[in-house]
């Protein structure tokens, strides 16, 4: 069974850095591209980073990139999300995602909140 757990969530000011983590189980991590999606409040799941399987490529929405970074560590099967700068806009929650033989799997979400 897949299994997709976010954390790291919290309340922040705008400007400052968040980092998220996904921790997966029940597949073969290291052979998966690994996505992580961000739903503002009220508005339909964004996909704002995605990572291949070996970590090299990376791609990214115009909403984060330069201030976003996704990250995969396959030895722990652990995905990231190091957030900067972050901004009112970014707040909602943010899932991982990863597809597997035509289905979609998304964890249940952590929880960011950017207010000052």
């Amino acid at each position: 069974q897949v299994t997709l757990v976010e954390s790291g969530g919290d309340f922040v000011q705008p400007g400052e850095s968040l980092r998220l983590s996904c921790t997966t189980s029940g597949f073969t991590f290291s052979d998966y591209r690994m996505s992580w999606y961000h739903q503002a409040p009220g508005k339909g799941r964004e996909l704002i980073a995605t990572i291949g399987d070996t970590g090299l490529s990376r791609i990214y929405a115009d909403s984060v990139k330069g201030r976003f970074t996704i990250s995969r560590d396959n030895a722990k099967n652990m995905l990231y999300l190091e957030m900067n700068s972050l901004k009112f806009e970014d707040t909602g929650v943010y899932s991982c995602y990863v597809l597997i033989d035509y289905k979609n799997n998304w964890g249940q979400g952590t929880q960011v909140i950017v207010s000052s």
